[in-house]
């Protein structure tokens, strides 16, 4: 058995391509690969499919505002990415499947459509199941570290919560360069 996984120079990470001419190499990026890398970045971070990325940029481009900030509280406003930054969930695609199974009430209704942006005043909660109830406390209990968001405001005994404003540009995501997702979208 420990023969078959035995380290080999294959294994290894090196950080420039393969072949002979492989460190000597260093090929710029152009501008157009950093905004698709970039772009790339944010996508798989909220776990969603070109079209629906596409279509919520096309959103926030044809409202009154700074379209990168407006995107960027839309995405944060999305109910998958709530119930992960209130700490229901482990993970965003862990919070995608939490709401799309039903778990999830909002304003007394229960909500499985993942990408349903919540809006100011929305009272979210988990629903009155067991299964649902233990989940929800479980991944809280793993996600101790993370502190949940100003503009939300959590009630952790009942497992509800209120959304109070919408997240300003300061709050949503700020590993990110939105100006070169708004650039890769407007050529």
């Amino acid at each position: 058995g420990q023969a078959i996984f035995a380290p080999t120079k294959a294994f290894e990470r090196k950080p420039h391509p393969p072949g002979q001419h492989g460190p000597r190499l260093r090929r710029k990026l152009s501008d157009y690969a950093i905004g698709l890398n970039e772009k790339q970045k944010l996508r798989f971070m909220y776990g969603m499919t070109e079209k629906q990325f596409r279509l919520m940029f096309e959103k926030a481009k044809a409202q009154r505002g700074v379209t990168g900030d407006l995107f960027l509280q839309a995405l944060e406003t999305r109910l998958d990415s709530v119930i992960y930054r209130l700490g229901f969930a482990k993970s965003r695609a862990a919070a995608r499947q939490f709401v799309g199974h039903g778990h999830i009430v909002v304003n007394g209704k229960k909500t499985d459509i993942a990408s349903f942006i919540v809006k100011e005043g929305d009272e979210i909660e988990v629903r009155e199941r067991t299964s649902s109830r233990q989940l929800a406390t479980r991944s809280m209990e793993e996600s101790q570290g993370r502190t949940v968001p100003e503009w939300l405001t959590l009630n952790a005994d009942g497992l509800k919560a209120t959304v109070n404003r919408l997240p300003s540009e300061d709050e949503t995501e700020n590993s990110i360069n939105v100006q070169l997702i708004v650039e890769y979208y407007s050529r």
